[in-house]
């Protein structure tokens, strides 16, 4: 256990640390229906081309342009209609020669011959009606431009391209390209399983009548649903402040997680249970220059990652925020870096010297406000629900005056 830090650790410094005890997750292969939120462990490559082939656009007529030329109100062109097109397998090949058309719906194969379709709002046709079967001629309205309302095949994607890069959190939007790629499944990284351990005599079951001295447990509901919010599988234990007890949940979780997640008991109090547990192994104490969540700790328990955060709520979603996030997505191997945006400060508020402040805001029209009324407090649950961002605020800067600008990460 390395004692009680006389100087201030930098955020940067800490965060690599803490990541530096994880490396990715083994992969497995999983349904696509099974894959949203999952982090792509390799490169998807199309293996069928997008549009796999010449398709219509449109409902309408495909026709060869030349055919055509000059169409118009005044100038109309009566061809042939040779064939009906619809989506799916054609019963029959349908060829457009010179002088003909064929019916054609969204979707549907462009026939040989054709190179334009024609919208059927714009031939003498109007609307098709459902069931009823081609007209036998059809006279074309307005000359179409070059290729218009055809689909080109493999113009979004070639069989080989690269449709998702790996590392990627797939979504909804993702999981589409995939199957309209050629796959049914996936290889992604393992959820990481993340034991959650909080620790405090005064905590009870949320829904549970507080006694005197007591308040309702939020910090397992917190980081748990945090986590299962990042892709992870928490297993989420309170305990009281009892180092046998302590102890105990953590070798009984050890073996059975991929991370230790701690919260509370990690200051210099008299009761911090957390630091004289983890003292016994391979545990860094430090005070890392932020506010809130300056007093943490990282390194091993029986072999397995540890992270030890504080327990007064803000402090600790701030701390899986700023510290857990970048470890968990290691594990998952995500790059999961954020881009700070930039916006003007529509209040004031002081500032902690010498550490950088990571503030629970709300950012609208107006700019940037501390989303709890009072200001900063590591204890101000019930005002985190407002934020919808940290204002991060840099250590050499002691107040935020109404107008200048800050950085902002949305939540």
């Amino acid at each position: 256990m390395t004692g009680v830090p006389q100087q201030l650790v930098e955020v940067e410094s800490y965060v690599s640390r803490a990541v530096a005890l994880v490396g990715p997750l083994d992969v497995e292969r999983v349904a696509l229906a099974d894959a949203t939120g999952r982090v792509l462990a390799e490169p998807v490559r199309a293996l069928l081309a997008s549009p796999a082939f010449d398709n219509s656009a449109m409902d309408g007529f495909a026709v060869r342009r030349a055919d055509v030329l000059g169409a118009g109100q005044d100038s109309p062109r009566e061809l042939a209609v040779v064939g009906d097109v619809a989506a799916g397998p054609a019963s029959a090949p349908v060829r457009v020669g010179p002088g003909q058309a064929a019916r054609i719906m969204t979707g549907a194969a462009l026939p040989e011959g054709a190179d334009a379709v024609v919208p059927v709002e714009l031939t003498d046709a109007r609307a098709f009606t459902f069931g009823a079967t081609a007209p036998t001629r059809v006279t074309i309205l307005s000359e179409p431009a070059p290729g218009a309302h055809v689909r080109r095949r493999a113009e979004d994607a070639d069989v080989g391209d690269l449709v998702l890069p790996a590392g990627r959190r797939l979504g909804p939007r993702d999981l589409a390209a995939t199957a309209a790629a050629g796959y049914g499944n996936v290889p992604v990284r393992h959820r990481a399983r993340v034991g959650v351990v909080v620790t405090g005599d005064e905590l009870v079951p949320p829904g549970e009548a507080p006694g005197p001295g007591q308040l309702p447990e939020s910090n397992g509901v917190l980081l748990a649903s945090w986590l299962r919010g990042r892709g992870a599988v928490p297993t989420a234990r309170v305990v009281p402040d009892d180092a046998a007890a302590l102890r105990r949940v953590l070798d009984h979780l050890a073996p059975r997680v991929d991370l230790l997640l701690t919260a509370g008991g990690v200051s210099a109090g008299a009761f911090d249970v957390v630091r004289e547990v983890l003292g016994d192994d391979d545990v860094t104490f430090a005070a890392v220059a932020m506010q809130p969540g300056k007093p943490q700790a990282c390194g091993r328990w029986r072999g397995v990652p540890v992270l030890a955060v504080p327990g007064n709520p803000v402090s600790a979603f701030v701390s899986a925020e700023v510290i857990v996030r970048p470890v968990l997505a290691a594990l998952h191997g995500h790059d999961d870096a954020r881009r700070p945006e930039r916006r003007p400060a529509a209040t004031g508020w002081r500032c902690p010297p010498g550490r950088r402040q990571y503030l629970p805001a709300v950012v609208d029209d107006d700019g940037v406000r501390p989303a709890a009324r009072r200001g900063s407090g590591s204890h101000l649950v019930a005002s985190l629900a407002a934020a919808t961002a940290l204002a991060v605020v840099p250590a050499d800067v002691d107040e935020v005056r109404p107008g200048d600008v800050v950085d902002v990460l949305p939540l």
